[in-house]
């Protein structure tokens, strides 16, 4: 199967580390004109720095608050003057917002919030802005990057996240309906564990040694995943081998458990 890219613009949010950079470096490997956007435009600029892209790829970075209207709204107008709209958006953004396990009733309506804020809203706002070009054209991609927490519960024990993720995924499917008739299809994949931000180091670290083999053992691939993987699976969803995959949810986890 030879997946490439050439003459494609792909938006990603949430790119500056971890799934996001490794979504970047795949889409710009294969001749992608990729926009990475985050708030971490420091950690942008050095992935644009390092990042190999091949067979014509290019790698634009900006500064993008998914939480912010205003920014969504100015901040794609720009960009789709620069490219003339995106064929792929791939919404990674997301995460515990630097949040821990507390009890139902210690959750502030403002932490619910913030993780409702850039998982959920996020989506909603980045993908209402691209889709109006993808109508035109009558054809596009859009992937969100979910988690296994909305397929079941989190291991995070953040009541806000499960729900989120849960959220993110009913977003994704109605979406799937809606823009199917203008050729556009949207898909999710839900990753298991993986090492790819603070958030999740702190969370690994608290297993401690017997707890992180306990995990490991509980996944029948046994070994964690990398942000290839996430990747791989994203190009797929993003290729023309997809085109009649919408509103599904693919888990990419190293197997049941």
């Amino acid at each position: 199967m030879d997946i490439y890219f050439e003459g494609r613009t792909v938006l990603v949010t949430g790119a500056s580390r971890g799934i996001g950079r490794g979504i970047v470096e795949g889409f710009a490997s294969r001749g992608a004109r990729v926009y990475a956007t985050d708030i971490l435009l420091d950690e942008l600029r050095e992935l644009k720095a390092s990042c190999r892209a091949e067979r014509g790829g290019a790698i634009e970075v900006r500064r993008l608050d998914v939480t912010d209207p205003d920014d969504i709204a100015t901040g794609v107008r720009a960009m789709e003057a620069e490219c003339g709209g995106f064929d792929v958006l791939v919404h990674v953004a997301g995460g515990v917002r630097g949040q821990t396990r507390k009890p139902v009733e210690q959750v502030t309506p403002q932490e619910w919030d913030d993780i409702y804020d850039v998982n959920v809203k996020g989506a909603f706002l980045v993908a209402a802005a691209v889709v109006e070009r993808m109508k035109e054209r009558r054809r596009g991609k859009i992937v969100m990057i979910s988690s296994g927490a909305g397929l079941g519960i989190s291991l995070t024990g953040i009541q806000a996240y499960a729900s989120a993720k849960a959220g993110q995924l009913g977003l994704m499917r109605q979406l799937g309906y809606e823009l199917g008739p203008f050729g556009i299809n949207v898909n999710a994949i839900a990753p298991g564990f993986l090492r790819t931000s603070p958030d999740y180091e702190r969370q690994w670290a608290s297993y401690g040694p017997d707890g992180q083999r306990a995990m490991i053992e509980s996944i029948p691939m046994r070994r964690l995943g990398e942000p290839q993987d996430i990747a791989h699976a994203v190009l797929f969803l993003a290729s023309e081998y997809a085109s009649w995959i919408t509103g599904q949810v693919l888990p990419v986890s190293g197997g049941p458990n």
